[in-house]
């Protein structure tokens, strides 16, 4: 297969048992995205959680100091001057019982939703349609809120939220293929730093385990953890 041939080239030179500094990590990472689109970076992190307990979900939100490159279309469930303020702000999709009966028959035009505190009855029974898709707005992070401008500002801007799977794991994209090393670096590093400072109490032993990086369709490279901290 084609696919596995060109897997197979990718992988070389890289040491799959080592442990590599984030710089160097990021140069394997970069000289394999070699398809056709601006292939995503993306981090996984292993994290030392067992997210069945309410005291040890991971969830937040990062500002990517270089943004994400991607658009986000963003959606706004608010009324009156809040929604004339998330329209001004640059958002997508903005309505109230209008917008709930639309994404209530399937059609979701958006790929952010923020909310304002009094729309969240509203909101709440769209729980079935947002919630598998992790799209419902939670003020931990900053999606139900009565700041919309700024709401809509950061969505648009590069924010990512993250939420730990089952497993452990913790992941989000992190940039393009075509972001400088730099850049690249500076935002793995904010990442890093959100999801640390989302460290649950009930967190014992080992906070962040394991650690690595990826393009869309390329190989993963684990990361010395201790090189992005200590950066």
């Amino acid at each position: 297969m084609a696919h596995s041939k060109r897997m197979n080239k990718a992988v070389e030179g890289i040491d799959r048992t080592k442990l590599y500094p984030l710089d160097e990590a990021i140069k394997l990472v970069k000289d394999r995205a070699k398809t056709k689109f601006d292939e995503t970076i993306e981090v996984a992190m292993n994290l030392g959680v067992d997210p069945r307990h309410a005291d040890q979900m991971v969830r937040g939100v990062c500002v990517l100091p270089n943004g994400s490159g991607r658009t986000l279309r963003v959606g706004v469930f608010a009324r009156g001057a809040k929604a004339e303020e998330a329209k001004k702000a640059g958002a997508d999709v903005v309505g109230a019982e209008d917008l709930v009966e639309i994404v209530n028959g399937g059609t979701i035009d958006f790929d952010r939703c923020i909310a304002t505190p009094d729309m969240m009855p509203l909101v709440g029974r769209l729980g079935k349609v947002l919630g598998p898709r992790g799209m419902m707005p939670n003020p931990k992070v900053g999606t139900v809120t009565m700041d919309i401008a700024n709401a809509v500002a950061a969505a648009k801007g590069g924010s990512v939220e993250f939420r730990v799977e089952k497993a452990g794991i913790v992941h989000a994209g992190v940039g393009k293929a075509s972001f400088s090393a730099e850049k690249l670096a500076e935002n793995i590093r904010a990442f890093v730093d959100s999801v640390l400072k989302a460290k649950p109490q009930g967190s014992k032993g080992t906070y962040m385990e394991r650690m690595a990086i990826s393009s869309t369709m390329g190989p993963g490279v684990k990361v010395d953890i201790s090189s992005v901290n200590n950066a």
